[in-house]
């Protein structure tokens, strides 16, 4: 285990500060603080001053309080620790390194390995380690979330706090107490100045969830200096407005004070709980210590000698970890939450012979999968020239699926009215009522993201939504649930100039690239209802991807699929309708496919062979092998026309070189949707136009 042999004296040394021997604790602080510059020292690279302040917090917060069972890292009533100050990551490997996690990999199969052994801090920052830069969820087991965006780890922890509040709600009964979990963060100066942490804190006050702490580790130090520079607002006060408990430890080297803040968090039951913590970062750096020289970099060796000095520990170790600070470390945190994760384990065997509908929930929920018959329910809508709008046909489908799903629950930034995202017969969420699944996120866009995605992580299928064009304020947070691969529902309407009078600051038009633009994320934009209802059963079925629902606000005509084809979402481009041997390819997504479906019948009363490609997802068409794809957009027939409200960017992949789009090059107006369709060649006699000058162009 150790590159170096500890000095036997090492153990009895005098603590300066206490003039008694190292402790087993005061060992295993040290040992964290020490693998984190060793660490950060090899790399060239990475932040070693905070985990050397919070050593001692992390220590305390593990080995005496948080129910979390090493052998089993997945246990669904662990407490979550959230380093949300994910530049910290040495802090959190070490930890996992000290409590023997073991791994466990994408099935949730163990692998026989621990998850984060000496060797992988050996090569932290290294390409394909254990020990990215920042921690991420799949990829080190022990790691409850990806951070590094400052922030994010906040408002992810609202969600699993929620989703506690929730899962308690819904399954415990008398004397099967199945969920009591706790949700623990770490976060910084950076994190709290952060808008999402803000928006995230307000929600979780105002819900009263007493069952989260957030430790703020007020260092007072950012890269450029002290947070005097641009930081000097009273944080408690503010913590104590949104109605948080604001509880203060002077000195992070005072464990007892630290224990016992967090003990009156735990005796807390009306409202969340805010530690502001003072630490000194890179303590025990001879000149660097207290300063914005400790926050990030290698710290080099002459500074890790003087560290290593004050500690008592030896100068010239690296990489040491004294079996001692293993084993006390282990057998603090394995005593106290084996047993309780082997009693859950007893009380969910018998939960599922008293409960066996819940058990069954319960089971299928663990799986990440929908209850059994979850689409029953789910319509077929009529043709219909007049038509509905997709967020309306969205509602009707949620709710089809929402009957059999319990764990499906979620809402929208002030806006359900209008996004049709209200659960029919369902209360609202709110302090007392946390068993209802209609949350309300106030108009906190990124804040909603962020706690939805900590939902997801907790094994509730949650859905956001807002008007499309205020996905540019959630984008970090859909982009970490793609990261993470967790099955967030992020659902956009009034999705294009379409808004109408509204005008162009509510017309999203680049806003489809920039969602296509995020790997791993399923931007699915239905062409009328009953493709809204394929699109559901899709979403419902990936719970390891993020989908984007992209509706309209306009109406828009159901097709008659006994005479075009039945809608295949699941491929992402599909044949609509289509000629014999075609000369053109007309590409539509959303509330345009009606459009060239009627363009298309046109140009076939004008002797013109044309095919239609209704294209929801080009996330999925990318899925699917070159033959289905040639299939639907053959490489003989270069003549395309794509049709969208929306910007031309990333279209020519599909159109080609001789292939037009008929999308945005500007910004909206404020108009009547007519009016703006007609200005902007929206139309059916501007599809057959440009159409027919491709077929004579290439005569």
């Amino acid at each position: 285990m150790n590159d170096a042999t500890i000095p036997a004296a090492l153990g009895s040394r005098p603590a300066a500060s206490s003039g008694e021997g190292k402790s087993a604790q005061a060992l295993a602080v040290d040992t964290i603080r020490t693998l984190a510059m060793d660490a950060v020292q090899k790399a060239n690279s990475g932040h070693p001053g905070t985990p050397m302040a919070l050593a001692p917090a992390g220590h305390t917060l593990w080995t005496r309080f948080l129910r979390y069972d090493p052998s089993r890292p997945d246990w669904p009533n662990r407490d979550r620790f959230v380093l949300s100050v994910g530049h910290a990551s040495m802090l959190l490997y070490a930890l996992i390194h000290l409590a023997g996690i073991e791994e466990i990999d994408a099935d949730g199969n163990k692998t026989g390995h621990p998850a984060m052994g000496l060797d992988d801090i050996r090569e932290f920052r290294q390409l394909s380690s254990r020990t990215p830069g920042h921690p991420e969820y799949r990829h080190t087991t022990g790691v409850e979330t990806t951070t590094g965006p400052l922030g994010a780890g906040c408002g992810n922890s609202v969600g699993m706090a929620i989703a506690e509040r929730w899962l308690a709600a819904h399954f415990n009964r008398p004397g099967f107490e199945l969920f009591d979990y706790d949700t623990y963060v770490f976060c910084s100066d950076g994190d709290l100045m952060e808008g999402v942490a803000s928006e995230a804190a307000s929600v979780a006050g105002h819900l009263k969830l007493a069952n989260l702490c957030w430790v703020y580790d007020a260092n007072q130090i950012t890269i450029e200096g002290g947070t005097d520079l641009a930081f000097d607002e009273d944080v408690a006060k503010r913590f104590e407005a949104y109605g948080w408990q604001v509880l203060y430890v002077d000195d992070a080297e005072d464990v007892g004070a630290f224990a016992g803040a967090i003990e009156q968090f735990r005796a807390t039951e009306d409202r969340p709980t805010l530690i502001v913590l003072r630490s000194v970062i890179g303590i025990g750096f001879p000149t660097r210590a207290g300063t914005h020289k400790a926050h990030s970099d290698a710290p080099g060796e002459e500074e890790i000698r003087g560290a290593k000095r004050s500690y008592g520990w030896p100068e010239d170790a690296q990489f040491l970890v004294p079996d001692e600070a293993v084993r006390s470390f282990r057998d603090a945190l394995n005593g106290r939450s084996v047993p309780l994760r082997e009693e859950w384990e007893r009380t969910v065997e018998r939960y599922r012979k008293a409960h066996p509908e819940l058990g069954a929930e319960l089971d299928a929920m663990l799986r990440d999968e929908p209850a059994p018959g979850w689409d029953a329910d789910i319509p077929t809508f009529p043709a219909d020239a007049k038509g509905v709008a997709s967020r309306e046909a969205g509602g009707k489908v949620l709710n089809a699926i929402a009957k059999h799903v319990p764990w499906l629950m979620g809402g929208s930034a002030d806006l359900a009215p209008s996004t049709k995202t209200l659960i029919d017969g369902e209360g609202s969420f709110q302090a007392g009522s946390y068993g209802a699944r209609n949350l309300h996120f106030g108009v906190r866009e990124h804040g909603m993201g962020a706690i939805v995605n900590g939902m997801a992580l907790s094994h509730l299928r949650p859905y956001s939504a807002t008007f499309m064009v205020f996905s540019d304020y959630m984008r970090p947070a859909i982009r970490l649930a793609a990261v993470m691969e967790v099955g967030s529902i992020f659902i956009f309407t009034h999705d294009s100039i379409g808004v109408g009078e509204d005008g162009p600051t509510h017309q999203p038009i680049e806003h489809l690239a920039a969602l296509r633009a995020i790997p791993g994320l399923d931007v699915i934009r239905p062409g009328d209802a009953n493709e809204v209802a394929a699109a559901w059963r899709c979403t419902m079925e990936m719970a390891d991807r993020p989908t984007a629902l992209i509706l309209s606000r306009q109406a828009i005509p159901t097709l008659d699929r006994s005479k075009y084809a039945q809608p295949d979402v699941a491929r992402g481009a599909y044949v609509l309708a289509s000629a014999d041997d075609p000369e053109v390819i007309l590409i539509g997504t959303g509330s345009e496919v009606p459009l060239v479906v009627q363009a298309y019948e046109k140009l076939t009363e004008q002797g013109i062979r044309a095919r239609v490609v209704s294209m929801p997802s080009w996330y999925r068409f990318e899925l699917q092998d070159d033959g289905y794809k040639d299939g639907v957009l053959p490489s003989n027939v270069p003549l395309r026309l794509a049709v969208e409200q929306g910007g031309e960017m990333g279209w020519h992949r599909y159109v080609g070189l001789e292939g037009r789009t008929i999308t945005m090059s500007t910004f909206g107006a404020s108009a009547p949707i007519a009016k703006l369709q007609d200005k902007y060649g929206f139309t059916v006699d501007n599809v057959v136009k440009v159409a027919r000058e491709m077929l004579e162009g290439k005569k």
